[in-house]
């Protein structure tokens, strides 16, 4: 080939990404990087649908349960490790497959990130206290006044990616989102977008029937066994929160259980509006089958 790919999948959770990255895997004898910033802790597995070992043992997989809860990892170490991955793979593979429903890392490997002044460490500290004596909503309403367009884009259920915009806001005076969408340097690939939809209501019902797999499948014990490192990073997410605050008494498993679908339902919809501003995806229904992917990849390897 004249150029080196990067096949890009992207859509809500739940919405069969895993499925259809390994039907390209097999297809082009590819291997598949993830960029979902959940599925990289080894012990965050069944909250966070990593594949199944059948689907691992189908070709070879990247950044999938590669880190502990007790590292400190964020997106610009992923970016970095990302690149360098590609760079060792592209050697002996014209085609790679990323797979992943984090936003900011998709755009982390496929454009570069963003760059950010430096802020005063007392912002955060400021924050932190906020966060523990008024809740996250709190935060959220400010945020919502200082920079709408970030409000509406970033995951506001995550208490650090909340502060990191906030604590830019502040301690700027600019909002987060005018530091974003700056020029990047080139990537030495090109990137092929897909994207998979699905009507919001058989979404919903994909994501509650999930929900209700990984609970059977030992999502609970799974929390259990985390519960004293709920104040790491890694674990403030949906599914583990939730279940954090049953454990220590503050509701009822079947309004925890609730909660999860809920704001589970709630992310999906800020993934969708994320991937909708790229006019480059290309967006398939994802119960039609795969052959019309297949056949849009094959007329841009052509170009």
């Amino acid at each position: 080939m004249k150029h080196k790919y990067l096949i890009s999948i992207v859509g809500a959770t739940a919405i069969g990404k895993t499925a259809l990255s390994i039907q390209l895997a097999q297809q082009y004898s590819a291997p598949i990087i993830s960029s979902d910033s959940r599925q990289f802790f080894k012990e965050m597995e069944i909250g966070t649908a990593v594949p199944s070992d059948d689907e691992l043992k189908s070709t070879s997989h990247y950044f999938i349960q590669n880190r502990s809860i007790h590292d400190d990892y964020n997106v610009g170490q992923f970016e970095r490790d990302a690149l360098n991955q590609l760079d060792e793979l592209f050697k002996n593979n014209d085609i790679i497959i990323m797979v992943g429903g984090s936003g900011l890392y998709v755009d982390a490997v496929l454009n570069g990130l963003d760059y950010f002044p430096d802020v005063n460490l007392s912002i955060r500290k400021q924050l932190n206290s906020e966060l523990a004596e008024k809740g996250l909503n709190s935060l959220q309403d400010k945020l919502k006044k200082l920079d709408l367009e970030s409000y509406e884009s970033i995951a506001i259920d995550n208490p650090h990616r909340l502060m990191r915009a906030l604590e830019i806001c502040i301690g700027t005076g600019k909002p987060y989102s005018y530091f974003k969408n700056k020029p990047k340097e080139p990537r030495n690939f090109k990137a092929i977008k897909i994207g998979l939809n699905a009507d919001r209501e058989l979404m919903y019902n994909r994501i509650n029937m999930r929900v209700d797999i990984m609970l059977e499948n030992g999502l609970l014990e799974e929390v259990k066994s985390l519960h004293q490192y709920k104040e790491l990073n890694a674990l403030q997410t949906v599914g583990y929160r939730e279940l954090f605050s049953y454990l220590d008494g503050n509701c009822d498993l079947d309004f925890a259980i609730s909660e999860i679908k809920k704001n589970t339902r709630r992310f999906a919809k800020r993934q969708v509006t994320w991937f909708k501003k790229d006019a480059e995806i290309m967006w398939f229904d994802f119960n039609k089958s795969h052959k019309n992917i297949i056949n849009h990849i094959e007329s841009l390897l052509k170009n």
